[in-house]
């Protein structure tokens, strides 16, 4: 009895411990949604909706919609995103619609409050274009950041690439391309333009805001001195080095493989590094969209 007991004693704290951590991610997932959403409906009431810039996806249909019908855009951005919110429900999880949903919502009411408040750059569509698709595209990208969405297109492409050889990224631009030339016939064209403007700056921002400006790299080379090139990267460059095996597909030899992950920052100097050592290295370099556990961490350099 007395083992039984010490276990079910010091397995409390554990559990208390996972569960404050759980309580601590969740809202902040809450809260992060809840700024990108105010952001968001920021972007669209005070730069891009007095100017007649519009947004892409199912935001600039309801612009559109809302302009034509002289109703409130916070309806039809609520209406028009239901029905693809019960499709994420139903193909990609409770999760993401949960926070899709409050996304969504927070947005929807924040257009109507923001409503009456004068623009910031009223006659100005262009600085309109700017300045609301960076603050549009940090609030989207801190949503997806969180797990959720403010766009029903998104979740329309993500099941549509699955079943396609389109990617999600090219599924979305096709969708918007009908979208951008409805926003001509309403606004425009010089307006289509411009809000073809603020959709690349608001892309380009949730890159940032996902990836971070200081996005890793992962690079693998090649090399009969990889020892002398992975010390040299360690001490120079702050960065640890993993040797793996490998074995040339033409030749049969064994060959050792450096293996390193760098900031986009530090990709010149690693270059600088191995020609050093050696200018017939092999080096590939690829895109990372994120980096967890391992010792990542920069190390001091001399």
């Amino acid at each position: 009895m007395s083992n039984v007991t010490v276990k079910e004693i010091t397995s409390k704290p554990d559990r208390n411990v996972k569960s404050s951590v759980f309580t601590l991610k969740l809202l902040q997932r809450i809260v992060m949604i809840l700024i990108g959403a105010a952001l968001m409906a920021v972007s669209l009431e005070i730069f891009l909706v007095p100017n007649g810039v519009i947004d892409g996806g199912i935001t600039g249909i309801s612009i559109m919609v809302s302009e034509l019908t002289h109703l409130p855009l916070g309806i039809f951005l609520t209406l028009l995103n239901l029905p693809f919110l019960i499709l994420g429900y139903k193909q990609i999880g409770k999760t993401f619609a949960l926070s899709t949903l409050l996304g969504i919502v927070v947005m929807s009411i924040g257009t109507s409050l923001l409503h009456h408040v004068p623009a910031l750059t009223p006659g100005e569509p262009l600085l309109g274009a700017v300045f609301g698709g960076l603050i549009l595209g940090v609030g989207v990208g801190l949503v997806i950041r969180s797990g959720g969405s403010l766009d029903g297109t998104e979740i329309v492409a993500i099941l549509l690439s699955e079943k396609s050889p389109l990617s999600v990224g090219q599924i979305v631009l096709f969708i918007n391309v009908f979208i951008f030339a409805g926003a001509g016939f309403v606004f425009g064209w010089p307006n289509a333009l411009y809000s073809m403007i603020a959709y690349y700056i608001a892309m380009k921002m949730i890159d940032i805001v996902n990836e971070g400006l200081d996005q890793s790299k992962s690079v693998w080379i090649i090399s009969e001195k990889y020892r002398d090139i992975g010390s040299a990267l360690t001490d120079r460059l702050g960065r640890g080095v993993t040797f793996l095996d490998g074995e040339g597909g033409f030749s049969g030899d064994e060959k050792k493989i450096i293996f390193v992950v760098i900031t986009r920052l530090e990709e010149a100097k690693l270059k600088s590094i191995v020609e050093d050592w050696d200018p017939q290295a092999f080096v590939a370099i690829g895109n990372i969209h994120d980096v967890k556990g391992g010792r990542f961490k920069k190390k001091g350099i001399h």
